[in-house]
């Protein structure tokens, strides 16, 4: 068994059965790139584009800086750190082929609060020209049904109010990335371009809205210099990348002779759209097959309401139904039918216009080719998690745009109800799950109050607005919680394919 690290590269290289290792030197690299929310996704999509750049001899000064913020990084440094960086990515295809390669482009991984100042010299360190962002969906700290920052929320605030300047140090992404391109605006510097790839409709337009916000609060002269000088693309991000488990660090070990405490297993496909806006410059994307667009939208709703709108539709009904991988619950036939057309075709579709270049019915077919990859294994209650987050973001505004249109919203109506019903936290055979939501018990709560208001689940106004006061939803939508709760979710589904 040999451990990953800079010095055991070529002792991989020359072993049977080992993974694909860097071609290129590991001293060569530059750090061009500050990331914040350094876990699996972005080490299977945006560093591996970088890592494909590196191989053919291009970027090397474009390497990552990852960047944690959060307790549970620690795990990730203590991971990473100890490895100089380098993890095995297994992508995994439908017919079972697996391809393994160890991924070279994070040169460095800083936890913040270890040293601060040393985050911050990273980002204020010229050759540094994107900081870039998977800090999930709640991680832009924005009110989804008002779209407005949200000053009181207590990291933020304490940031808000600290004196950077005279010593005190960020807590959040946000007090990172204004107090950096402030100390580079002082210093003369040319600012970074701020790239998010959050799964957000327009994300970068959020991310500077967002950072403006604080900025205004903070700093209003640097927020206008923020305004006029810093550029933050869009894009759309895509690749199915399960948490890791136990069993993919034995199955590296086992199958590729490596000793890896954090591989990353995914799907093989891959997909990155983004905006050409990056006036400090940017590695060469376009070379290993990044789309480059003017206007990433198109993409950008294709890929959150036929993609992540139907995850969170097979999800709850998943679970509630028994399942426990994506792979089970779009191989029943009356979940996949349900996700397939009564909610892709006949609700999500409309909401997304046309895609250039792309045949919509052959998207949504892969979509459930990619869905039913049983080696990817990705767990449900993967896809469950952080609902509060996901589902007005995603969701509910293809909810209010059908509304608008005089659509139908019963299989989107449904979904939501899946989501109470699964938010009760017991299943329907008396099995428990734990509910995995950054407002837990406030959707628990509400959720527990369904005997007594079916329409309870609705009145939280933060993720919903006004939609419990819009019988063109409200009423699919009880409809659909009371048949869950008094006949289940089977039951559900084949009324609603019928």
């Amino acid at each position: 068994m040999i451990t990953l690290k800079a010095s055991s590269l070529n002792q991989i290289a020359d072993a049977p059965e080992s993974p694909a290792v860097p071609t290129y030197d590991l001293a060569q690299r530059h750090i061009g790139i500050v990331h914040f929310g350094v876990g699996g996704f972005h080490r299977a999509h945006q560093a591996l584009y970088l890592d494909r750049l590196m191989n053919d001899g291009d970027a090397m000064d474009w390497a990552i800086c990852g960047v944690g913020l959060l307790p549970g990084d620690v795990r990730m440094r203590d991971a990473l750190v100890p490895q100089d960086g380098l993890y095995t990515l297994v992508t995994k295809a439908p017919d079972g082929t697996r391809d393994a390669r160890v991924i070279g482009t994070l040169a460095e991984y800083l936890f913040a609060p270890d040293d601060p100042e040393a985050v911050l010299a990273r980002m204020t360190d010229s050759a540094v020209r994107i900081v870039s962002l998977t800090v999930t969906e709640g991680g832009y700290n924005y009110n989804a049904s008002t779209g407005e920052f949200q000053f009181e929320t207590l990291a933020v605030s304490e940031d808000l109010e600290a004196d950077f300047a005279s010593g005190a140090t960020p807590k959040t992404m946000f007090g990172y990335v204004i107090e950096a391109l402030r100390r580079r605006r002082d210093a003369g510097e040319q600012p970074f371009t701020v790239l998010s790839c959050d799964n957000v409709r327009g994300n970068g337009d959020l991310a500077r809205r967002m950072l403006l916000a604080y900025a205004g609060r903070k700093d209003p002269q640097l927020a206008e210099w923020i305004a006029e000088h810093v550029a933050f693309p869009n894009c759309m991000v895509d690749r199915i990348t399960p948490v890791t488990a136990d069993a993919d660090r034995t199955m590296v070990a086992e199958n590729f002779g490596v000793q890896d405490a954090w591989p990353v297993v995914c799907e093989d496909f891959i997909q990155w759209v983004l905006e050409d806006r990056f006036p400090a410059g940017r590695p060469p994307f376009e070379r290993v097959g990044v789309q480059m667009v003017e206007d990433v939208e198109p993409y950008e709703l294709m890929k959150l309401r036929l993609l992540n709108c139907s995850h969170q539709a097979i999800a709850y009904f998943g679970l509630l139904l028994g399942h426990a991988y994506a792979h089970e619950a779009v191989n029943d036939e009356d979940l996949a039918r349900f996700t397939r057309r009564s909610y892709m075709d006949h609700e999500g579709t409309p909401s997304v216009g046309e895609v250039p270049g792309t045949d919509l019915g052959q998207y949504k077919d892969q979509l459930m080719e990619r869905f039913s990859n049983e080696y990817v294994a990705d767990a449900l209650t993967r896809l469950a998690a952080e609902s509060s987050d996901r589902i007005p973001t995603w969701l509910v505004p293809v909810i209010r745009e059908n509304l608008a249109a005089g659509r139908d919203v019963t299989a989107s109506a449904a979904i939501v109800a899946s989501w109470a019903r699964y938010a009760e936290g017991t299943g329907e055979n008396g099995e428990q799950w734990d509910v995995m939501d950054r407002l837990r018990e406030r959707v628990m709560a509400r959720a527990a109050a369904h005997d007594e208001d079916i329409l309870a689940f609705l009145r939280d106004e933060e993720l919903f607005g006004d939609l419990v006061e819009q019988p063109a939803f409200t009423e699919p939508y009880a409809q659909a919680l009371q048949t869950l709760r008094a006949e289940g979710a089977r039951v559900l589904l084949r009324r609603l394919v019928a």
